[in-house]
């Protein structure tokens, strides 16, 4: 949830604060007013385009920063490096973020140099990193970025958690990799006879070539550094010589100097209580110079060249690089890549000291697994195509109280076309599966991504999003331009439904219509004001008879007549239960 945002420079806006509720909340205001600023200004807070056109004109730099409960937080969770993370905690903890109170805190900031950067809590993150994370954390509905429901791979996801099938994928999932691999390791048995022993007397030359260099973790790093400070020996002794001198040799020198200094100012806090501060922190950059000039003489003691430890470096550099040559990518490449190639042989040396029996049995699980597999798919496939008949259906009432009653909703499922076995099932079973929409009737389905209404791909969302509620993991709702095109019953209809997906989700909406807002928990409002020549957006909270107000405008476009604050007022009253 979000819970605060805090603005800076950011186009017309100078710099705003605001706290945020659950439930669903509004923004309004006048045409022009800068609504959409803020929705532009969350969206470049979760990874959207930097561009120095963002920057409040006189300004050099533009910033944005918010932050975020997330209540279903687990600090324990297990996650590879290299896995993709399928939730909030799995990526705060792959990428090393300390979490304080279940609340992380976003920042954000463009300069006009066209430098930008951004930190998840105190951690720097790219774009692409901060785009990912929020992803977990906001969908964005409308005319901008964070549609997860317009990723066709996220279709299969949703489908799957409506059906009540997800551990059951996952499952089959885990016992297509196990095949995946024991077709790897079939393959390196469909070589002839002779070339399975010719690449085994390699393997094993290889691994005994590795293993008897005992390798260590960074080695080759480590040594470059240590044959480099030993080459430049005579420039590392005249260098710590000459700043040895300068902190503490015989003349005059900076240590001495500054102990003259510590006394004067010691004399001084004597007669003036005010300078005892300034006294204290001399003394502590005294003691601290004396530290460091202690430890530089130190080095320059222990700094001693030998010839016989350069030749031993340079030969086990020499014995690394023949390695890398043989068994790495480059000779430049890091030694791990030596370490992965040992495993690798090491393991083929293992699978085939043994022949055709191994073969044998390999194909014999494989043709277990894959009829097993082949099962499975046909079993998820079924429930899938059950569930999305009924999903379409739901979609398509929904849709139809939202003012899109000639819309069709069609979950397509179509089976992978490749004939061979190995590539009919992928990880996830045998289906493709992506939305599709009819906007006209008689037009056949057409990929969401193709509607070309910000106003129809908002509804569409929001009858999904109504539908998913229970299964989807992203707390924090925002749809723009819902209201395009919209009107009367229909936009009554829109409203009744964001109010009932709040409880479950935050939910913000820009909306010029006052039949939905007066659904909302909470009202922001945005005005523009002019000052000289300078143009401002103010944001701020109304509650009370400054909502009525408000409604009114929306109402009739006159905030001061009294049959439309009396409407207002009623209004409230019925959908918002009170003002």
């Amino acid at each position: 949830m979000l819970e605060d945002l805090t603005i800076k420079d950011f186009a017309l806006i100078d710099s705003d604060y605001l706290e945020f509720n659950k439930g669903f909340t509004v923004f309004s205001g006048e045409t022009g007013a800068g609504k959409s600023i803020l929705i532009g200004a969350l969206s470049f807070l979760l990874g959207g385009k930097a561009e120095t056109s963002m920057i409040r004109h006189g300004k050099n730099e533009a910033s944005v920063s918010g932050t975020f409960y997330i209540p279903d937080y687990k600090e324990n969770v297990h996650i590879d490096d290299d896995a993709e993370p399928g939730n909030v905690s799995e990526w705060l903890v792959q990428h090393n973020v300390e979490v304080e109170n279940n609340r992380v805190l976003l920042r954000r900031y463009i300069r006009d140099t066209g430098k930008s950067a951004a930190w998840i809590n105190d951690v720097p993150v790219t774009r692409t990193d901060l785009a990912q994370f929020s992803s977990f954390l906001v969908d964005i509905h409308g005319q901008h970025e964070h549609q997860s429901l317009m990723k066709v791979s996220e279709h299969r996801k949703f489908l799957d958690a409506r059906c009540g099938i997800v551990d059951e994928v996952h499952e089959f999932t885990q016992l297509y990799a196990s095949l995946v691999e024991k077709r790897k390791s079939l393959s390196e048995y469909s070589m002839s006879e002779d070339e399975r022993q010719r690449k085994l007397e390699l393997m094993s030359f290889a691994v005994q070539e590795i293993s008897e260099a005992k390798l260590k973790k960074d080695e080759d790093t480590i040594l470059e550094e240590e044959e480099t400070r030993l080459l430049s020996y005579e420039k590392l002794y005249s260098n710590v010589e000459n700043l040895n001198n300068l902190l503490s040799g015989k003349d005059e020198n900076i240590v001495v100097s500054l102990k003259k200094a510590v006394r004067e100012a010691a004399a001084l806090s004597q007669l003036d209580k005010s300078v005892e501060k300034l006294n204290s922190r001399l003394e502590s950059a005294f003691y601290e110079l004396s530290d460091l000039a202690d430890e530089f003489s130190d080095y320059q003691n222990k700094l001693v060249f030998d010839p016989n430890r350069l030749q031993e470096v340079e030969d086990r550099l020499s014995l690394i690089y023949n390695l890398k040559k043989k068994y790495a990518s480059s000779v430049n490449a890091p030694l791990c890549e030596v370490m992965n190639y040992f495993q690798e042989a090491q393991k083929f040396v293992e699978e085939n000291t043994n022949g055709n029996d191994q073969k044998s049995a390999l194909q014999a699980e494989i043709k277990v697994l894959e009829k097993e597999i082949l099962s499975r798919a046909a079993i998820i496939s079924d429930k899938r195509k059950k569930c999305a008949s009924e999903l379409s259906s739901e979609v398509n009432e929904i849709l139809g109280s939202l003012g899109m009653k000639g819309t069709q909703f069609v979950v397509g499922i179509t089976e992978k076309s490749v004939s061979d076995v190995e590539q009919k099932c992928g990880p996830y079973g045998k289906d493709n599966i992506e939305f599709l929409i009819s906007a006209n009737p008689g037009n056949p389905p057409q990929p969401l991504a193709k509607i070309a209404s910000g106003g129809e791909l908002s509804r569409v969302m929001l009858a999904l999003k109504t539908i998913f509620a229970e299964v989807d993991k992203v707390d924090t709702l925002i749809f723009d331009e819902i209201d395009t095109g919209i009107g009367g019953e229909v936009a009554v209809a829109v409203g009744n439904h964001i109010k009932k997906l709040s409880e479950k989700h935050q939910i913000f909406c820009i909306t010029h219509l006052a039949s939905i807002a007066v659904y909302a928990d909470n009202q922001i409002k945005i005005e523009k004001s002019v000052s000289g020549e300078i143009t401002s957006s103010n944001v701020y909270v109304i509650e009370g008879e400054q909502r009525v107000s408000e409604i009114a405008r929306m109402l009739s476009g006159d905030s001061d007549n009294a049959q439309s604050l009396e409407h207002a007022r009623s209004m409230l009253n019925k959908f918002s239960g009170g003002l």
